[in-house]
């Protein structure tokens, strides 16, 4: 899915985001994985100073997580 498309979705309805599509949609905004621990997914951008953490429950990403993203 295109990533202009996938943010509308993800915005409308931040609850059941598949995790792979959040991962997408995250390295399009020019988000880096930095590291992986077990299910957590450690992100960073160059214009951003805080981390984005990211965790895969069931294939899903966790609702806040989402919302943190878009924040």
């Amino acid at each position: 899915m295109k990533p202009r498309k996938l943010l509308r979705r993800i915005v409308v309805s931040p609850h059941n985001v598949w995790f792979q599509d959040l991962l997408a949609l995250t390295e399009a905004l020019g988000f880096r994985v930095t590291r992986r621990e077990g299910s957590h997914h450690i992100l960073t951008h160059p214009g951003i100073p805080e981390l984005l953490n990211l965790q895969d429950v069931k294939g899903e990403a966790k609702p806040y997580q989402v919302r943190q993203l878009l924040q």
